[in-house]
């Protein structure tokens, strides 16, 4: 009997300590991103909204058991953003359309046939046109934006195709899981868009100029904390700008999202969306810079301080500049205006690279171990080479700029910005985070 008491307790403890981790990971999900919560309310209702047509019985004499093809719509088709909904409705749509055109079609021709030569050319028609749509896939551009189209267009010309052989009434079959498809569509794009809508052009937009920020952030505590003897290799600020280095797919998927939304907010009608891919591929490869650029800040082997003192003043200047020019540049991308103090800061960290590297090749370091001074030349080759990616991502966003219409800023406010910079350093802002539940 104690063994049993035991056992029992034993399980009651696993599931309650179960239960007690399922529910933390869902605190911390929804504090982290409250738009989670809602989404997953948003598919409820959307859920419940389109049951209406197999509940009632008015919908369901029109429609009957190919009204659950909405329910299924919904489940399939309704994604975080408005962009990604869109995307995936539309795709849903057009291709059930033309999948069950050319299904009828087929059947229709095929069926004048006689019956075992109906069979050969049904067969051979979904063997082409499946391997066909197939293929298609493989095209980089058809797979970004029109993959989910293409499977629901083999899916849906199969089964009608396949399906009509043995059924007579399959164009009335057809046009019932069309229409349920349709409605179902237009319903979780509504809800989508209507009730807290989640853009994906405007999470795009607020990522880049927050990866930016991190690069910006990492510079200036770099400037602090590589000429000190000691310091925190865990400070925060050394650590955020990795997430910069594996936000391609995040960026690759927010544009693809971007690009089938309307108009909304500040962002216009063909908004350049494309132009954010270019900024960051400049952010990523100012972020590779910064990761070598680590490697020598959290070594546990340093060189000598007196060494490292020698380029001191031209570093710091360097990556202050820098940052501040990032930080310029990450403000007027978040705000939407035309970033003017970028251009300076750019400017006097080019002068600061151009002196460093003429120091450089003077005998700055005679009577000195070889092993000793190529960590710290490295470094100073690293953020001159920084300085490069800095302009480049200065230019892409100065484009963005030019396309997108960005306003032009007011002096005052230039000024008040610039007063508090100088007050505070570069760094991200909590209320500005980005949490990305993307694909």
């Amino acid at each position: 009997m104690q063994r049993v008491k035991g056992w029992f307790k034993a399980s009651f403890e696993k599931i309650s300590s179960a239960v007690a981790s399922v529910g933390n990971e869902g605190k911390r999900l929804a504090k982290e991103d409250l738009r989670r919560v809602v989404h997953a309310f948003k598919v409820g209702l959307a859920i419940a909204a389109i049951s209406l047509l197999y509940y009632f019985d008015f919908f369901f004499d029109g429609f009957g058991v190919n009204a659950m093809w909405a329910v299924m719509t919904v489940v399939v088709v309704f994604e975080f953003s408005v962009g990604a909904t869109l995307g995936k409705g539309v795709n849903r749509a057009l291709a059930t359309l033309l999948g069950g055109a050319l299904g009828v079609g087929t059947h229709d021709l095929a069926s004048l046939a006689p019956e075992k030569v109906e069979v050969i050319l049904i067969g051979v028609s979904v063997c082409i046109i499946a391997a066909t749509a197939t293929f298609c896939r493989f095209f980089p551009n058809i797979r970004a934006r029109y993959d989910y189209g293409f499977l629901v267009f083999i899916l849906t010309f199969s089964l009608i195709s396949v399906s009509g052989y043995r059924d007579d009434v399959v164009f009335d079959m057809a046009y019932r899981r069309l229409t349920t498809i349709l409605i179902g569509g237009c319903v979780a794009i509504l809800i989508c868009i209507f009730v807290r809508p989640v853009w994906a052009g405007k999470d795009l937009h607020r990522h880049t100029a927050a990866n930016i920020e991190k690069l910006a952030c990492y510079l200036e505590a770099f400037g602090r904390v590589y000429f000190q003897e000691s310091y925190d290799k865990n400070l925060a600020q050394l650590k955020d700008f990795k997430s910069v280095l594996i936000s391609k797919g995040t960026e690759d998927s927010l544009v693809n999202f971007a690009r089938w939304e309307p108009r909304h907010g500040k962002f216009r009608y063909r908004h350049p969306w494309n132009q954010y891919l270019k900024i960051g591929s400049g952010t990523r490869e100012c972020a590779y810079k910064i990761d070598a650029l680590n490697c020598y800040l959290v070594s546990d082997v340093q060189t000598p301080l007196e060494l490292r003192t020698k380029i001191q003043d031209f570093c710091t200047k360097i990556s202050s500049e820098c940052a501040l020019a990032l930080t310029d540049v990450a403000i007027g991308l978040r705000t939407m205006t035309c970033p003017v103090a970028s251009e300076k800061h750019i400017a006097e960290a080019k002068a600061a690279g151009k002196t460093l590297k003429a120091l450089l090749k003077t005998g700055l370091w005679h009577d000195t171990e070889f092993l000793d001074i190529v960590p710290v030349v490295t470094v100073a080759s690293l953020l001159i080479e920084i300085v490069a990616c800095t302009t480049k991502i200065a230019d892409s966003v100065e484009v963005l700029a030019t396309k997108a219409k960005f306003k032009k800023p007011d002096p005052e406010m230039n000024r008040q910005a610039s007063r508090e910079k100088v007050k505070r350093s570069p760094s991200i802002e909590a209320s500005h985070s980005v949490n990305i539940v993307y694909e």
